[in-house]
């Protein structure tokens, strides 16, 4: 049933300085709504609690892509239309440019916000697998001040994260650090566009001659959380691609892999069949790098 919409206020502070202040003053009252893309289709099936929210669309002050050093800074309130149109982005992460891409519809991606996305926590969700094999870090700000973290520290389960409730995101900072590295990612839904997960893998390497020096890998909808698969990352580190060891290698990094899986059964899919397609991901990857 749809959400009653004059039980809700929403407010829109017209500063980042009184949107937290007022987090501060009030915590856990209010909602921060950016682009609303999630939220709204909370209200619309009567699943909105928070009765308070407070916008954020409008703050400028988290809406920028800006180099900084050696690394990429994305402010909280860039939509993903910023980033699916963004040159270094394209250029140097095209993984991002890609999940950006399939985020929801042209509509969507004008109003969804990469803050909004890492927020709303959902273990199906397009960019975080690819934050996490980008080795981003994530910065969070408050009335008290700044923190920043690794993104592989933000999740700690289905829709929780460590985000406090006067906190808001600020930024996701990334290095710059992979054009020697070759790049994946591949999303398996129901449709090509428009629908979400049922399992999605990117993953990053280096390869030294016919060995891998260095890979990393993150999924979406394979635990209750966008996760890195450390297991299946530690079974490849070095291991061969040379065509007498290939086999094996594959055989031994699905078997890495099985052991962390642990999908759901849900209206999208089943637990073994996320299974099994997140092991055929990876050995595409793995065969991908050796063309």
């Amino acid at each position: 049933m749809r959400s009653d919409v004059t039980l809700y206020e929403l407010t829109a502070p017209p500063t980042l300085a009184a949107v937290l202040d007022k987090l501060a003053a009030e915590p856990g009252k209010h909602t921060p709504i950016a682009g609303g893309t999630e939220l709204m289709v909370a209200l619309g099936v009567g699943r909105l609690q928070a009765q308070s929210l407070l916008s954020l669309q409008h703050l400028t002050e988290l809406r920028f892509i800006r180099q900084e050093g050696d690394a990429l800074v994305l402010g909280a309130n860039t939509t993903f239309t910023d980033i699916r149109k963004n040159a270094l982005i394209a250029e140097h992460l095209p993984l991002l440019a890609q999940s950006a891409s399939w985020t929801g519809a042209i509509a969507n991606q004008n109003r969804g916000t990469l803050g909004g996305n890492i927020v709303n926590a959902s273990p199906a969700a397009d960019n975080p697998p690819v934050l996490l094999v980008y080795e981003a870090t994530i910065t969070l700000v408050s009335a008290k001040g700044t923190r920043t973290l690794p993104y592989s520290e933000f999740h700690l389960g289905y829709k929780k994260t460590v985000l406090q409730p006067d906190e808001l995101v600020h930024s996701v900072t990334i290095p710059l650090a992979y054009d020697e590295h070759r790049q994946y990612i591949r999303k398996v839904g129901t449709r090509n566009a428009l629908a979400i997960s049922k399992i999605a893998l990117a993953g990053i390497a280096k390869l030294d001659g016919e060995r891998i020096a260095e890979i990393r890998l993150g999924a979406a909808s394979l635990t209750d959380r966008p996760v890195r698969c450390a297991a299946a990352e530690a079974a490849l580190n070095g291991a061969s691609l040379a065509a007498e060891d290939l086999e094996a290698t594959i055989k031994v990094a699905r078997a890495a892999l099985a052991t962390e899986a642990k999908p759901i059964d849900d209206i999208r899919s089943t637990a073994r069949y996320r299974s099994a397609v997140a092991e055929n991901l990876l050995e595409e990857f793995l065969r991908e790098l050796v063309d």
